[in-house]
């Protein structure tokens, strides 16, 4: 049984408070909160913004009817993936990647990509026991104090 299905504006209420709960705990040492607080509105829109868009795909990851993950791609981007902060270490992180790598897959790419923050030391764990590989390329996030972020490559064939 998949463990996704399509994520839906009417999730939003549900999902900006799990993203928000996992990205204090994950990235608070690279946005304190006292300087850099969770900008929830402005992820809110995005997210109106990215369900909106044809050509993004997002995915709510569901469990006993209780939305406990999310993800979304735009072509081989990964460019949101998270679960429920309870969750962390149950393997459904693990399980959400897959599916959605597989769809990424499965529409013909033979390399998806994704960002990490360089100071994201758990995120990069995550992604390079998956097979995931660091390249040259950084770029910064458009939310201050704006830091380093990293492209990492997945060979799907």
């Amino acid at each position: 049984m998949p463990l996704t299905r399509p994520l839906t504006p009417d999730d939003l209420d549900a999902l900006l408070p799990l993203q928000e709960a996992g990205a204090v705990a994950a990235l608070g040492h690279i946005f304190p909160q006292e300087t850099h607080p969770f900008p929830a509105a402005e992820v809110r829109s995005r997210w109106v913004h990215e369900l909106a868009d044809p050509g993004i795909r997002s995915f709510a990851a569901v469990e006993d009817g209780e939305l406990v993950g999310f993800a979304a791609v735009r072509g081989a981007e990964l460019f949101h993936l998270g679960t429920a902060r309870p969750t962390w270490g149950s393997g459904l992180a693990a399980r959400l990647h897959d599916e959605v790598v597989a769809a990424i897959a499965r529409d013909g790419h033979a390399v998806a990509w994704l960002r990490v923050f360089e100071e994201n030391r758990r995120a990069i764990r995550f992604y390079e026991r998956r097979g995931w590989v660091a390249t040259d390329e950084v770029s910064w996030s458009l939310f201050p104090p704006h830091p380093v972020l990293r492209r990492f490559e997945l060979p799907l064939r």
